[in-house]
Order: C-alpha cells, then sequence, then structure tokens
C-alpha cells in the first residue's frame, strides 16, 4: 500500500535542473515528436567492466524530467504556467510504467518535455500525446537492446 502512494508523486528529485545537464541533454539527446510534444531524452546506461560495483539506482533518480513552454509561443506567464502543469500532470500520472523500465533494467534517463504548438490544447490531448511519448520511449529503449 505505501508503494502505490508514493507512484504517483512528482519530487524535486526528479526534475532536471543546472545548465550543464540541460545543455548536455539538448545537445547529445535523440529526439521525436508525439504531437504537441517534441520529447528529447538520453540513456544512460551501465558499463559492462564494472557491472559488480553498480549500486541499484534509487526510484526517484533514474527519470529525470524537464517540462517547457516556450515564451516566444506563449507571452503571458499564465498560459505557460497552465502548459506545464498539465504536462506535469500528465507524466505524473502515466510515468510509472516508464519507472519500472528503467528500473528493471537499471537504466537512468534524461527527459524533456516541450509543447511545440501555438494552440492552447486541452488536458486530454495533452495526455494522449505523453502516453504515447513514454509508450515510445520504452519501445525505442527495447529495441536497442
Amino acid at each position: 500500500m505505501a508503494e502505490t502512494s508514493h507512484a504517483y508523486t512528482f519530487p524535486k528529485a526528479e526534475k532536471l535542473c543546472g545548465q550543464l545537464r540541460i545543455k548536455s541533454l539538448y545537445d547529445n539527446g535523440k529526439r521525436f515528436t508525439c504531437y504537441p510534444l517534441r520529447v528529447t531524452y538520453i540513456v544512460k546506461r551501465p558499463s559492462n567492466n564494472c557491472q559488480t560495483t553498480i549500486k541499484p539506482l534509487s526510484n526517484n533518480r533514474q527519470t529525470t524530467v524537464l517540462i517547457w513552454a516556450p515564451k516566444s509561443l506563449f507571452r503571458h506567464a499564465v498560459d505557460r504556467n497552465r502548459l506545464r502543469r498539465l504536462m506535469r500532470e500528465a507524466y505524473r500520472l502515466n510515468s510509472l510504467p516508464l519507472k519500472n523500465y528503467c528500473r528493471d533494467k537499471q537504466l537512468e534517463m534524461q527527459l524533456a518535455f516541450n509543447y511545440i504548438t501555438k494552440e492552447t490544447l486541452e488536458y486530454a490531448q495533452i495526455e494522449k500525446a505523453m502516453k504515447k511519448a513514454i509508450q515510445k520511449l520504452t519501445d525505442y529503449e527495447n529495441a536497442d537492446s
């Protein structure tokens, strides 16, 4: 019961921050689009030669996420804040399969979700795109393995 109560949280430790980490993600990450979201991601895998020395990653550090709505598309902070809030909520409620996948494979993933359209869409459309993006992330990584 205690595990399910923490399953749908989005704590500070899961938020991607720091200019160097964000720059590295955008410079070196892979990208794909699930309209209205553009997803940029980097997957870090443990190296084979130090397999025995790797500690299991803590649950809240396996995925770190940046959620962004650009000022160039939405001049009013109210609009940007609303879109970020909707994207955060969609990620929070649908990220459990991705977190479980990263935990099982001992991966660390950095993600950025960018809102790329000029229209303000409803929560249902954003959630559908978020689910599709999370499914693509696990599918892409299954194909790489």
